[in-house]
C-alpha cells in the first residue's frame, strides 16, 4: 500500500467564521467534503481555533476580571460545542474525528511529547481525524497572540507530517507594493524568510489574534524539520483540492537550503 501523505491543516476563527459573528456550519462542510475526497491519499490532523467564537454567539460573560480571563472562560464554555459541530457535520461525510487539547508545556517535556505522537498515531491508523486546539483554560499563549498559528506548527513539526497548509482569508501572502498599489499580488513562491519578511505588512485578524507575521514564523518552524508551508485563502469553497490542483493563487514556502 502507498504510504499516505500526511496534512496538518490550520483552521483559523476568521476562517471557520467566514468573517462573520457566527461559526459557518458551511465552511466546515466545505472542509469535511474535502477531506472525504481526498482520504484515500491523505490523512488529516486539524489545529482549528473557534472555541471563542462559538460562545460568543450565545453567551455574554459579565466579570470584573482581565479580559484574558474572560477569553479562557469562554474558551471553555464553545470547545465542547465547536467539537460537537465537527463531529456532527464529519459524520455526515462518513468521517470520525476526535479532540485533543494541548499546551505549549506539552512540547517542553520529552514524556508529553512522545505521548502526543503515540496518542495522535493510533487515532490517525484507525481513521480518526484528531482536531486539536489549545487547552485556553489553563494557557493564554494563542489568546494573546498567534491563533494557533504556532501550535499548528510545533504540532506539525512534532508529528512529522509531508505539508502543513494555513488557511487564512486571503490568497497567502501579498508584496508590499501590490498591497500599496490596492491590486494584492500573491507571492507564489518563497526560497527565503529574508527577502520575505521585507515585504510583509502585519495586520490582525478581526476574530483571530494572528496576522500574517504569526504565519511566517510558524512556517519558520516547520521548515526547520523540513516541512512544506502552504498559506491558503481558506474562505474560498474547495480551497484544499484547488491549492493541489494549482487552480487559485496561494504561497508556498519551501523547505529553506543550507
Amino acid at each position: 500500500m502507498q504510504k499516505k501523505k500526511r496534512i496538518l491543516l490550520k483552521i483559523g476563527s476568521n476562517t471557520l467564521t467566514k468573517e462573520t459573528n457566527n461559526i459557518s456550519r458551511g465552511k466546515i462542510e466545505d472542509i469535511a467534503n474535502q477531506i472525504a475526497k481526498l482520504k484515500d491519499t491523505c490523512e488529516f490532523i486539524l489545529v482549528s481555533s473557534g472555541a471563542i467564537a462559538v460562545a460568543k454567539q450565545f453567551v455574554k460573560l459579565e466579570s470584573k476580571q482581565e479580559d484574558v480571563f474572560v477569553k479562557q472562560a469562554l474558551a471553555s464554555i464553545g470547545q465542547p460545542h465547536l467539537i460537537r459541530i465537527y463531529q456532527e457535520i464529519f459524520r455526515e461525510y462518513g468521517l470520525l474525528s476526535s479532540q485533543c487539547l494541548l499546551s505549549y508545556s506539552d512540547f517542553e517535556k520529552q514524556e508529553s511529547k512522545t505521548n502526543i505522537v503515540n496518542t495522535i498515531n493510533v487515532l490517525v491508523q484507525n481513521n480518526y481525524i484528531p482536531i486539536i486546539n489549545e487547552n485556553d483554560t489553563v494557557a493564554t499563549d494563542e489568546i494573546q497572540f498567534g491563533d494557533n498559528d504556532k501550535l499548528a506548527a510545533l504540532t506539525a513539526s512534532l508529528l512529522e507530517v509531508d505539508l502543513l497548509i494555513i488557511a487564512t482569508n486571503t490568497n497567502g501572502i501579498y508584496t508590499k507594493e501590490s498591497i500599496k498599489n490596492k491590486v494584492p499580488k500573491t507571492i507564489e513562491i518563497v526560497d527565503n524568510f529574508k527577502s520575505l519578511k521585507a515585504e510583509v505588512v502585519d495586520s490582525k485578524s478581526s476574530h483571530g489574534s494572528g496576522g500574517m507575521q504569526s504565519k511566517i514564523e510558524a512556517a519558520q518552524v516547520a521548515t526547520k524539520t523540513n516541512i512544506e508551508t502552504w498559506i491558503v485563502n481558506g474562505l474560498e469553497d474547495n480551497f484544499i483540492t484547488n491549492a493541489f490542483n494549482k487552480k487559485v493563487p496561494f504561497t508556498k514556502i519551501n523547505v529553506q537550503k543550507g
